[in-house]
Parts: structure tokens; sequence; C-alpha cells
């Protein structure tokens, strides 16, 4: 059988992450029913960047599921000597499936075509298709019917959550609004793949945030500064202040929506601490929901059919 990928979001049909996420939804329900669905199975983690939540979600996801997990610092390997390749050409005679976690997408690109083995894309500069599987799954568990609410983005629309965001929103036909300002709008690469596949009906972008947040059901934020763009923060952090998920944005939806942002927070910045930590916050939700999103993925990659 073809070994499977998951790079971003629409590496897999609409029906593929039904399938993942409903999944996710049984594990969640019922853990120990799969505390034995890995065993045998190794997952390699090799990380450039540092991490809370993508590393401690898969060791543990691993760990429940009769697995094991390696944790490779990219600076401790060899990685830093060698081909991106051939290492990987090494890396995936010893380990069931490689998850990575990157500044450049086009490393884990490299990645997956030299393994023999599943490659996950634990987030790059492109993509944070892990997180889309949680946020989906965590709106889930609040509105049965996704296709009957509005969910928006603030901020930076080229960010890579909120590009994972479009694809699964997109091919489960939620109703997403990005707006961002217009030095900041989601890539044309992703506008483009919508258009191409007719998938562009449920998605809009505005830079205006009160029209753009108006009956939103959920708003969702991440930072306006990611790993790796320091240099030019002062200069982000202007521009896409006016874009801040604050409570006069919450009020302009003449709703009570629910809060998202994927984390780690910086507070006052992008979000202000009194809308991070409402009632209404589902961040930690969010967090959670890591966790059994990857299992989900896990037995998706490495056990083909399970629970079908």
């Amino acid at each position: 059988m073809q070994k499977r990928d998951f790079l971003v979001v629409r590496d897999f049909t609409a029906k593929e992450i039904r399938a993942v996420l409903d999944l996710a939804k049984d594990i969640k329900r019922d853990q120990a029913r799969h505390s034995r669905a890995l065993e045998g199975k190794e997952l390699a983690m090799l990380f450039q960047k540092t991490s809370t939540r993508t590393r401690v979600s898969f060791e543990v996801a691993m760990h429940q599921l009769g697995g094991q997990a390696i944790f490779l610092d990219w600076r401790s390997t060899n990685f830093t000597l060698g081909g991106i390749e051939d290492e990987i050409r090494s890396l995936d005679r010893y380990v069931s499936a490689i998850m990575a976690r990157v500044f450049k997408h086009a490393d884990v690109e490299a990645m997956a075509r030299a393994a023999r083995v599943p490659v996950i894309n634990g987030l790059s500069d492109a993509a944070h298709p892990c997180q889309a599987l949680a946020d989906l799954l965590t709106i889930e568990e609040k509105f049965p019917d996704t296709r009957k609410i509005k969910l928006v983005f603030t901020g930076d629309g080229t960010d890579n959550v909120c590009v994972s965001l479009i694809e699964a929103c997109a091919l489960l036909g939620v109703q997403l609004t990005v707006v961002a300002p217009k030095e900041f709008i989601p890539p044309s690469s992703v506008m483009e793949w919508l258009a191409k596949n007719n998938l562009g009906r449920k998605i809009s972008v505005t830079q205006d945030i009160a029209a753009g947040v108006k009956d939103a059901d959920v708003i969702y934020t991440d930072t306006f500064v990611s790993m790796g763009q320091e240099s030019e923060g002062e200069r982000r952090i202007k521009i896409m202040h006016p874009y801040q998920l604050n409570s006069e944005v919450v009020k302009r939806t003449g709703k009570s929506p629910f809060i998202m942002h994927c984390l780690p927070a910086h507070r006052d910045i992008e979000i202000t601490s009194d809308v991070l930590d409402s009632d209404k916050s589902i961040i930690f939700d969010q967090a959670e929901n890591r966790l059994h999103a990857q299992k989900a993925l896990l037995l998706f990659l490495l056990r083909p059919g399970f629970g079908s």
C-alpha cells in the first residue's frame, strides 16, 4: 500500500478529514479501548523549532496508543551536517513514521519525498495542518453542525494556522471569514486552490473588521509575530493592531462568540487578557484536542482502515 503523508490539510480529501475527526471523537470518549492500537510502532519527532503542545501531544499520543515516540532536537543530530534526504533515508529504517516541526516548508517536503514511511508536518512556515484538525474537533464539540455557523479569523491572513484553517473549512463546508490588513491577506496559492476546486463559496476575506466579525459564532486569532519573524515584529504589530481580538471586537459580533487561539499567546498584543480568560474561551480545549486529533491521525496513517 502506498504511504501517505500529511504536510498540508489538502493532502486529505473531505471524506478522509471527516473520518479522522470522527475517529478522534471516538478515541476521546474511550481512550482505554485504543491503548494498544499502535503497539510496536515508533514515531520519530524532529524539531527545528521549539515546542510545547506539538511535542507533548504527539509523545503522549504514541504512549497512550501503545507505541513509542523519540524526540530529536535538530541541533543535536547530524541533520546539521548531512543532507536532509540522506538523514531521512537512514531515519526511516528505524521508525514507523516521522513528524517534523520546521522553519521552511520545503524541508518537510524534502523529507516526505525521501521517506518510505509517513511524514507529518508538525508545523512549517506555510502550514499547520495538525492544528487545523484540533480546531475543527474543538468547534464541532460546541456546534454539532458546523455548516450552520460563522467562524472568523482575525489578524495575519498569511499565518500558517490561518492557511490550514482555510483549507479545512473549505473542504468541510464551514463558513470562514478572514479579517486581515491588505499587507497580510491569505496567500494567492491557497486562494487559487479554492477557485480551481470550486471550494471558495464559504470562504471570504475582508479588511473591514466591523463587518467581518458581525454575527460570528467563533472568533480565532494567532500571534502577529511568528518564530522567525522577530526582525519585522514592530512593523507587523503596528499594522495588525487594529485587528486585535479584544472586548470591543467581541461586542461587534452582536453575539457571544467562542474564542480561539492556538497558543502561545502574546497577551494584549493579538488578544487581550480579558478575552483570553473569558468564560467563552475554548483555547485550552483546543490545546487538549491536539492530543485526540493526532491520535486519530496517527491511526489513520499507520493503521489504514482502523475502526471502519
